[in-house]
């Protein structure tokens, strides 16, 4: 197990604390904000220390510093919310990037123990971005849910987009034999590949992928796949305020998400949740109460620590 410690200023550390709300879990001592994502630990402590702890921590850290520093070496940089009218040139973005024609490809759902995991991929033409900025085409973590499926509507209606639901059955099914991080880099590939199809001839200046993992590490996973995308292709970590193509795909992926949830809701008769706190494990100790692994593996993603959680709860 890997440990990163990052320095970051009172600004910094709430940024991060926004940051990883969705993957929040109960705080240590002395602590803003503890969270588990992409198999790392995160705890931002109230001194400004950021300790990274977990098999990705290098580059689940190597997000918050600027690409020309090494992982540890220096003080946290954390991205400003909102979408960037110039590229500053240490993103490593071409300058003018917002105004391109663009795919853009986000997911959601991988740190929330209900529900799919969603990938989404959006083309963004130079001419569709004034629209896609009226429709309030923003960052999704700074819009509601309600407001986010307002916005998805209208634009799976406007913009080439794919999407690829991976839900629970198939995502347990899948994950012994391989990290999340590989996991989520296989279908980034696939959607970039069906976007590119359902759009040719015409082709994107670039393309963004909002990055969850270096891109060495994001290449060699996807280094099996018989089709793997490649050209033109860019990483930025908060790709969304760097291009609303980005912007786009996290919405779209959000609304699909929160719909599968619905469905789920419907299907179970439990009311079910996003995310992974405490709430979440109530009601799956109450599912393991009905119907053991075998119900739970419809709905979750069995080897987050919930299971475990949700077990002990109903045997009590």
């Amino acid at each position: 197990m890997s440990n990163v410690v990052l320095k970051a200023t009172p600004g910094q550390l709430k940024k991060m604390a926004v940051f990883y709300q969705d993957y929040a879990v109960k705080p240590v001592p002395h602590s803003l904000f503890t969270a588990k994502k992409n198999q790392t630990t995160i705890t931002g402590y109230n001194s400004g220390k950021v300790l990274f702890q977990g098999q990705n921590a290098e580059s689940e850290a190597a997000q918050w510093q600027p690409s020309s520093e090494k992982v540890g070496d220096s003080k946290l940089t954390a991205a400003k919310n909102g979408l960037k009218k110039e590229v500053p040139s240490k993103t490593g973005l071409p300058a003018g990037f917002s105004t391109w024609s663009v795919i853009g490809s986000d997911e959601v759902g991988n740190g929330s123990y209900f529900g799919p995991l969603t990938v989404c991929a959006v083309y963004a033409s130079a001419e569709q971005l004034p629209l896609l900025k009226n429709m309030g085409v923003q960052d999704s973590k700074a819009l509601t849910d309600a407001r986010i499926i307002t916005i998805a509507k209208q634009l799976v209606q406007q913009v080439p987009h794919s999407v690829i639901n991976l839900m629970p059955e198939k995502y347990n099914e899948v994950q012994p034999t391989m990290s999340q991080g590989k996991m989520k880099a296989l279908l980034h590939n696939q959607v970039l590949d069906q976007l590119l199809k359902k759009i040719a001839p015409e082709k994107p200046k670039a393309i963004l992928v909002d990055q969850f993992e270096l891109p060495s590490t994001y290449f060699k996973h996807i280094a099996d796949q018989k089709v793997q995308v490649k050209e033109n292709i860019h990483f930025q970590t908060k790709g969304e305020s760097h291009h609303l193509a980005v912007a786009a795909a996290s919405i779209i992926a959000r609304y699909y998400f929160l719909k599968t949830l619905a469905d789920m809701t419907a299907a179970s008769g439990y009311p079910i949740p996003s995310g992974a706190g405490a709430n979440v494990d109530l009601i799956a100790a109450e599912m393991y109460r009905e119907g053991g692994l075998e119900l739970l593996d419809k709905y979750t993603k069995l080897h987050f620590a919930n299971t475990q959680k949700a077990i002990r709860l109903a045997n009590r």
